[in-house]
């Protein structure tokens, strides 16, 4: 795909965002800030359901799998033992004359390919010797690079200190490891599962909802017994993660595995694999899995005097478990889904926009129309349907403008199915169910939808 027709698909996707109600620029009204979004009607829903989904995928369905809800403000200590505080740094450069600032590595790895990743030194050298351009003025005048802590700080009245805004959720579960085996008893292997809001003052948020400072999390800690071989545990939660992006309707084609070579390695970590997605942008992170071995739980049982081992109830052997985590951005899980469910089609020589969404994450389920919205008859009975659906799916009441705009609108927004009451509904006490992907037709008995739509959703 060519870079233009790359962006032209990236624009329509925010273009449809806005004009729908998925995500809206946060703060319009004010000039915009600092890349931030509203989930708007639609895109709240489409969130939540993705959401039910990985909950039921990951934590509800798995019998070892349980879940915890912690809390954004955490103790400092734990971003101490955890590396936070000290090693959390991106590189920073600044145009002298326009006065943006950028990543210094991201700026040097387009320029010439390198990956200087925490080489501050050379990052500047590069970067003026080379006369590497400024990508929104295009002159090259820079700072030296220098390195700025990504988290966010913030104050306490209860606590003398800096306050940090979490990073990443992944805090929380280890910290609550001790509560969650002595209140739940768990037999190893086991996972603890959250989903939560992070933080990242990031140098440069680009790419839409790709990457941005607040934003939420899906994460998993998987505990074992390090004599267990790991590696078949490793590939099952690869398989895992791959099974949720296709459950989302992303194509095996769009996916690839990114193993980070041995060298580029947390010093903790024996083997990190991503899962990119192709972008219109280019080829991105959408989720990780790492093994992490017994790095977090020995810091945090260092840091804080505290024994965070687990007692096997066979052996009566006592050890710090490994752990395996799968990581998920859910703000780009979102970006994903949107731009996998997007499709132009030609129908009878116009465009038909349509949001291809599988049923489990579509943000409306059933559209109810009256025929004409100035016919009492027909909108008290789409009304009544209405209410009786609305009970088990997420339905909406449509009476705005003729039944082909409406079914577009709906298209847009990604309704599985639209009904439409007309005067034989009146007569026969059936109505017209049109399906968003043939666009085929049915007349069915309204006595007879909820048992039609059961049978649609629980394929």
């Amino acid at each position: 795909m060519s870079k233009e027709k790359e962006n032209d698909l990236m624009q329509k996707i925010v273009s449809l965002c806005k004009r729908r109600g998925f995500i809206f620029p946060a703060c319009e009204i004010y000039g915009g800030f600092a890349n931030a979004y509203s989930y708007g009607p639609y895109g709240a829903e489409l969130k939540n359901n993705i959401k039910k989904l990985w909950w039921k995928m990951f934590v509800q369905e798995p019998e070892e799998m349980i879940g915890i809800d912690g809390p954004i403000l955490l103790h400092p200590k734990l971003w101490e033992a955890s590396g936070h505080t000290e090693g959390f740094n991106d590189a920073l450069v600044d145009c002298k004359e326009c006065k943006m600032r950028f990543r210094a590595d991201h700026l040097v790895e387009e320029a010439t390919g390198k990956d200087l990743e925490g080489k501050l030194e050379e990052m500047t050298k590069i970067l003026k010797e080379e006369k590497v351009k400024c990508p929104n003025c295009g002159k090259s005048n820079w700072t030296d690079a220098r390195f700025v802590n990504m988290m966010f700080h913030t104050e306490m009245n209860s606590y003398e200190g800096t306050v940090y805004l979490r990073p990443e959720t992944a805090g929380a579960i280890f910290v609550e490891f001790k509560n969650i085996i002595d209140a739940m008893h768990p037999k190893l292997p086991f996972g603890i599962g959250q989903i939560g809001k992070a933080f990242r003052n990031e140098i440069v948020a680009r790419n839409f909802i790709f990457r941005i400072r607040e934003f939420e999390q899906m994460e998993i800690e998987y505990f074992f017994n390090p004599q267990e071989k790991w590696e078949p545990i490793f590939m099952d939660w690869l398989e895992r993660q791959e099974k949720f992006f296709y459950a989302l309707g992303l194509k095996k084609e769009d996916i690839r595995l990114f193993e980070h070579p041995k060298e580029k390695l947390s010093h903790y970590s024996r083997k990190t694999v991503d899962i990119e997605y192709n972008f219109p942008f280019g080829w991105g992170e959408l989720s990780g899995l790492a093994h992490r071995g017994d790095f977090d739980l020995t810091q945090h049982s260092k840091f804080s005097n505290t024994k965070l081992e687990y007692l096997d109830p066979v052996s009566g052997e006592k050890f710090v478990p490994h752990v395996i985590e799968p990581t998920f951005g859910l703000d780009r899980t979102i970006l994903v889904a949107l731009l996998a469910a997007y499709h132009e089609e030609k129908v009878e020589g116009e465009e038909r926009v349509v949001m291809k969404f599988p049923l489990a994450i579509a943000p409306i389920k059933i559209a109810i129309f009256p025929l004409l919205k100035n016919k009492p008859q027909l909108v008290d009975k789409a009304k009544e349907i209405y209410n009786l659906l609305k009970q088990q799916y997420t339905c909406e009441f449509d009476d705005n403008g003729n039944i082909g705009k409406r079914y577009r609108r709906q298209d847009e927004i990604g309704t599985p199915f639209c009904i439409t009451v007309d005067f034989d509904s009146l007569e026969n006490n059936d109505v017209t169910i049109r399906d968003r992907d043939t666009m085929k037709q049915e007349r069915i008995k309204i006595d007879e939808l909820k048992e039609y739509f059961e049978g649609r959703f629980n394929k």
